[in-house]
């Protein structure tokens, strides 16, 4: 069983990982990516943008901050998520570090979650989470890179799934036109506080899962990576160039 704690340390490391600072998650926010959010306004039972254009909102209705696209400018904030990149890591099951696709297998995709440390315990089905999944390598990679995850992690592979709201800035009617934002937080886009929500990670719902170890994944990873040789049909020899 590959030891995880040695990845990076002297030791080649797995195929498509890599060692934090060198390369920046894709997820990860750039500092010129920020752009200001706008004058918030009462409007409509809700919020919304004073000049808000028509490509602000989600399919749900959702408004969300603003941001720019520009990776690569400027300096990689890896405490920052880039909301545009979240949301399409969730919705396309990207991997959150390399953008690639991550690792579906039969028993599931491959989720790295923390633990809240204001709610410790087991994940139970019907959590929710705003960290995309990964594919192995990068997981391997991210265990040893993240505190967070430093501190303590779990793997599951998780076989049902579903995008079940957002996690914003929340806001409340104020003086006049002009709502007051009052807190922070994740709502299901049931809730009756979604309209005075400005979005900034899309959550998903865990639904049904298993906690995996992550080394047992990662040597089985590696064993699915080796080349397999080409099949010798029964009865076929290959043919000696001396006759």
């Amino acid at each position: 069983m590959a030891d995880l704690s040695k990845a990076g340390k002297g030791e080649p490391l797995p195929p498509g990982a890599f060692p934090r600072p060198d390369v920046v998650p894709y997820i990860a926010c750039w500092s010129s990516e920020h752009r200001p959010t706008g004058v918030v306004v009462v409007r409509g039972g809700g919020i919304a943008l004073a000049d808000e254009g028509p490509y602000e909102r989600d399919d749900m209705g959702v408004l969300w901050k603003r941001i720019g696209i520009s990776p690569g400018h400027g300096r990689p904030e890896f405490g920052k998520v880039h909301f545009l990149r979240q949301r399409r890591a969730m919705r396309k099951l990207l991997c959150q570090v390399c953008g690639g696709a991550s690792d579906r297998t039969r028993e599931g995709t491959l989720w790295l979650v923390g633990e809240d440390p204001s709610e410790p315990g087991p994940w139970k089905p019907g959590d929710i989470t705003g960290h995309p999944p990964l594919c192995v390598p990068c997981a391997v990679t991210a265990v040893r890179a993240c505190p967070h995850l430093r501190k303590r992690y779990v793997a599951l592979r998780v076989r049902s799934f579903a995008v079940a709201g957002v996690h914003g800035a929340l806001y409340r009617p104020g003086s006049g036109v002009f709502p007051e934002m009052y807190d922070a937080g994740a709502l299901r886009f049931e809730h009756w506080r979604i309209g005075w929500t400005l979005a900034s990670q899309l959550m998903m719902e865990l639904q049904e899962f298993t906690v995996v170890d992550l080394e047992a994944e990662h040597a089985a990873y590696l064993k699915r990576a080796q080349p397999h040789p080409g099949p010798v049909r029964e009865g076929l020899r290959p043919r000696c160039p001396l006759g």
